[in-house]
């Protein structure tokens, strides 16, 4: 697989998302931002946790194509608390968290998994299929409070964070590599494009198609400045800018 990518941090901001690409898989990260003030029981932020969580799933990844994902998914976020158990509170509810996107080809097909709403996307012969774990529309409330009380709970959302558990909450499955025409995965920051600036999902592979990924983030960004009254449609409190990243199998 041949991919191509792009990450911009939202404006003024560091960017808390991460994205490693090779020729057999592809891996989408996307920290949580934390909210000022808020002890996190961890001397690290998001930016940490996901360079570090791709670095595990790297060398997993690597190593072995034959791992469930989730199995995969659950090393990393073990190996990832490993490393700084000694030194943190690894129950506080609010530490350091992520969301996942990967996909990985193997025997013909193309396996994937989505934690929480970074979204896989294909466009096969049937139409546009989007794999993207919404769970966090479903919160009663996006108070620090609720969300600290929902975060890696039944009835509430998961995330990679220090539960290895959480992993078998993932959306996991296969499709065929012949079957797909292109293919992308994509944090919130860009699925917002289709999510509330009225774009489908086959006029986004055909920006990026014709200009490059990095022209999905200049559309974005043109959005959240001259509409930015779409991001309220839903009734949920939405950033005005997120960092954005997406990699993109074209053909």
């Amino acid at each position: 697989m041949d991919f191509a990518f792009a990450t911009d941090p939202a404006p003024g901001r560091r960017n808390e998302d991460h994205v490693v690409v090779s020729a057999g898989f592809a891996i989408l990260l996307d920290g949580v931002t934390q909210l000022p003030g808020l002890d996190s029981g961890c001397l690290h932020g998001p930016n940490w946790l996901v360079r570090m969580l791709g670095a595990h799933l790297t060398e997993a990844l690597s190593a072995d194509r034959t791992t469930k994902l989730d199995e995969v998914l659950a090393g990393a976020i073990e190996g990832v608390s490993r490393r700084h158990a000694h030194e943190c509170d690894l129950t506080n509810p609010d530490s350091p968290s992520s969301t996942v996107a990967i996909v990985r080809e193997r025997d013909g097909q193309v396996d994937y998994l989505v934690l929480c709403d970074s979204a896989v996307v294909f466009e096969h012969a049937d139409g546009i299929t989007v794999i993207n774990d919404d769970r966090t529309g479903g919160l009663p409330a996006y108070d620090r409070v609720s969300v600290a009380r929902l975060r890696n709970r039944r009835g509430g959302f998961w995330v990679a964070s220090t539960d290895p558990a959480a992993a078998t909450e993932a959306i996991t499955g296969s499709i065929g590599r012949s079957e797909l025409s292109r293919l992308l995965l994509c944090t919130d920051g860009v699925s917002r494009l289709v999510d509330f600036f009225g774009f489908t999902w086959p006029e986004v592979f055909d920006l990026v198609e014709r200009r490059g990924p990095g022209a999905a983030i200049e559309a974005v960004r043109r959005c959240e400045v001259e509409r930015p009254e779409r991001l309220h449609t839903t009734g949920r409190t939405v950033k005005r800018h997120d960092d954005a990243t997406l990699a993109v199998l074209l053909g």
